[in-house]
């Protein structure tokens, strides 16, 4: 769902920087480093391990796996959906792996009948089609859905055009600034600066009859570089699709809240859902965009940030220009089919870690999401392989490749809450990818976990230079520094990762699940128009993506290090010191923000500050008790499995306490109190949200309340941080009299 500069993964920082100078941890290797969970006297067989997962992935699989699974269209609930189910299902088999289809069915409506025209003063009718092209063997393919937003609503509406910007809630505060009002109107936003459904929602909260969303050249198309099929910038005919279902409420099939959408399972009436959209809207290119803007009159837009590259003067509107919109769609139910794969763990069975990504694609999807699983299916082969040879994960691993992820997260959020209960005790960790291409790697997620990718990192090399990924960062930063004070602070950088808001199959489980979650990809060498596309094929990743599929192996590799520590960690790598860090600086922006919306001490966080002392408490503690623990050496570690457990279950647990079983305000199925999108970023992240958005909203008594609730959560968490340093500590002088 997440790709290119226009939709990136919305969601916080998400590069990596280095806690110290880049030579000292970066410079050392696999075999010297200390690897959190295990012993010392384990490091040198971890890699050794590690290095048969590297020397799995294969660049000309990646690329045969890529051209079969994008060969034919296959949207969710199509035919060619569940044929790549099928497809990938023998493969998970052949790998030797225990594999599984489970199905879902969902409302997926397909568009039945589109039309746009320009009345006046101009008369136009837009051609709301992407023509082939004969350099792109795929884009003239039979069965491809044709451009439209899925769960607009239906409409037939006429009325004069209003030019909004991007169409975010900023936008409409200057628009009223300037006098004008889109009540009645039908207006035209171009994508960027937030999600495409905010656009229609906050429309419609305003008063529109109609959205129409376009790309603008000046953020995907001829202002940023040469064009499809010259360069791979979307050219004039190019169009995003992509869902507007109202995700900020809940992801998922919007008739099943909170329930799986198993066959026969109840649904809610569509007059219930309360994620569709209650107006019609339609995506469409710059082409048929250009006569519908140069008709505009009014006020000329008021400053920079409004212009876009079309060869016309931006003006607002409303009118002259009238335009007719329709659309009609088809509201069927169809199936989902998602792809499961287990290799069941010897020691710990019921402990799960899981990989996600999805299958589905808005046409063929060989960057979206291909790219990504790819490099999942490779990551499965890896440990296909290790199995060949004897070797048995302590836990069990997961692989999930999930269907309908395009429409709204449906594949995963159904699977995810059909199987809630179970996953509520025994999932550890959600690792989720998805589109995958050149660049440097990246992840963002729980920050329990940020040490974790911090030595992955360290321990995975990055394809373009050959240094770790880490150093990568750093080389990076280095060549775009442009003063020696820049390049001391590209080197000085203290190690992060970023927070996650939605946007991908990780939501379901962090935001509902409140399980401990990563999101992980390598990107941001290559602007790429293809998004969304009939374009977004095997002809153009080959041209203008990971061109040699270094990248797909790259992240094959970083995945399967991180899961094989996470499988067979005799004490599960979690750093609380890291979260109670990164909150306090999330409790530092809400005094800020609070001094800003409400005045100075309008809203007490000292119940947060005093839970955040308890939780830096408790993970001192826990690492100094790591440290005894894994000071013992393997063999102790082994001896002490059976009672390790306990003290694993209240590591991977502890995501579950920043849970609240009531959820947010007005919207109960986001239930972590650290890390949800906003109700108007679509996909961006709002940290300790309930605090957050009601400070937003200068809502005083609402804030004061979740801090309650935030403060309540993180102390939840600090206890059991506290019971498995203690139980850590318990073992380790039992073992020490013995």
């Amino acid at each position: 769902m997440k790709t290119t500069h226009n939709h990136r993964f919305v969601t916080g920082a998400l590069s990596f920087v280095l806690l110290s100078s880049p030579l000292t941890a970066a410079a050392q290797q696999p075999s010297q480093a200390p690897i959190r969970g295990f012993a010392a006297d384990a490091v040198t067989q971890r890699a050794e391990l590690e290095n048969r997962l590297r020397a799995v992935p294969d660049t000309g699989r990646l690329r045969e796996y890529q051209r079969v699974m994008s060969e034919v269209p296959h949207h969710a609930g199509s035919p060619g959906s569940k044929a790549v189910a099928e497809w990938a299902l023998a493969k998970f088999k052949e790998f030797g792996l225990d594999a599984q289809i489970e199905r879902f069915d969902a409302l997926l409506p397909y568009p039945a009948s589109r039309q746009l025209e320009l009345l006046g003063p101009e008369k136009y009718l837009a051609k709301l089609k992407e023509p082939a092209i004969a350099e792109d063997k795929d884009s003239g393919d039979p069965g491809q859905l044709p451009t439209f937003n899925a769960y607009s609503a239906d409409g037939d509406v006429t009325a004069d055009l209003v030019y909004v910007n991007y169409g975010i809630p900023d936008d409409y505060d200057q628009l009223a600034k300037l006098g004008i009002d889109v009540k009645g109107k039908i207006v035209i936003a171009r994508y960027g600066q937030s999600w495409r459904g905010i656009k229609v929602k906050v429309a419609a909260e305003h008063g529109a009859v109609g959205t129409i969303i376009y790309s603008d050249p000046k953020e995907d198309g001829y202002y940023v570089g040469d064009v499809y099929p010259r360069g791979a910038l979307r050219n004039e005919n190019g169009v995003q699709r992509g869902s507007v279902m109202d995700m900020p409420l809940y992801p998922g099939d919007p008739q099943t809240p909170g329930w799986g959408s198993t066959p026969g399972a109840r649904r809610l009436e569509r007059s219930q859902a309360t994620t569709l959209m209650k107006i019609p809207v339609l995506p469409i290119s710059y082409g048929d965009a250009l006569p519908l803007l140069r008709n505009l009159g009014g006020p000329v837009v008021p400053n920079e940030n409004w212009k876009g590259a079309l060869p016309i003067t931006y003006h607002i509107g409303p009118g002259p220009a009238k335009v007719h919109l329709g659309v009609k769609f088809d509201w069927q139910v169809r199936p989902v089919y998602d792809v499961i794969a287990r290799i069941t763990g010897a020691t710990y069975p019921d402990e799960w870690v899981i990989h996600g990504n999805h299958h589905d694609a808005w046409v063929a999807g060989a960057a979206d999401p291909i790219s990504g699983a790819i490099a999942l299916l490779e990551t499965a082969r890896s440990f296909g392989e290790l199995l060949k040879s004897g070797w048995r994960p302590q836990r069990t691993m997961m692989f999930a490749l999930w269907d309908s992820e395009e429409f709204g997260l449906i594949g995963s959020t159904e699977w995810m809450e059909t199987h809630q209960d179970e996953l509520a005790t025994k999932a550890v960790t959600y690792l989720n990818s998805d589109g995958n291409n050149r660049g440097t790697l990246s992840a963002a997620g729980s920050h329990t976990l940020e040490t974790f990718v911090r030595e992955v990192a360290r321990d995975t090399q990055d394809p373009k230079t050959g240094k770790n990924a880490l150093e990568a960062i750093v080389v990076k930063d280095l060549e775009k520094a442009k003063t020696a004070d820049d390049s001391a602070k590209a080197k000085a950088k203290r190690f992060a990762i970023g927070a996650l808001g939605s946007g991908s199959d990780y939501s379901s489980f962090i935001d509902h699940g409140t399980i401990a979650s990563l999101n992980v990809a390598h990107g941001g060498e290559v602007e790429t128009g293809s998004y969304h596309s009939i374009y977004d094929s095997y002809d153009f990743f080959r041209r203008f993506n990971d061109t040699t599929y270094r990248y797909g192996a790259a992240q094959s590799h970083a995945m399967s290090v991180a899961e094989a520590r996470l499988l067979d960690a005799p004490v599960l790598p979690w750093s609380f010191t890291d979260a109670a860090n990164t909150y306090t600086q999330y409790t530092n922006e809400l005094d800020t923000l609070a001094r800003q919306k409400l005045g100075d001490h309008q809203v007490d966080l000292f119940v947060v500050r005093v839970a955040l002392d308890t939780l830096s408490a408790a993970g001192k503690m826990f690492d100094q008790a790591l440290d005894r623990a894994t000071g013992m050496g393997s063999q102790w570690l082994a001896a002490q499995a059976k009672a390790l457990q306990a003290v694993n279950r209240d590591i991977y647990l502890s995501e579950r306490e920043l849970g609240d079983p009531n959820g947010l305000p007005r919207r109960p199925w986001y239930r972590h109190t650290i890390y949800a999108p906003g109700f108007y970023t679509g996909y961006g992240v709002k940290t300790m949200p309930g605090i957050r958005e009601a400070l937003e909203q200068k809502n005083r008594e609402e804030a004061q309340t979740q801090a309650k609730v935030v403060a309540d959560a993180i102390m939840r968490m600090a206890k059991r941080a506290q019971r498995a340093a203690e139980e850590l500590d318990r073992l380790t002088k039992q073992g020490k009299t013995t």
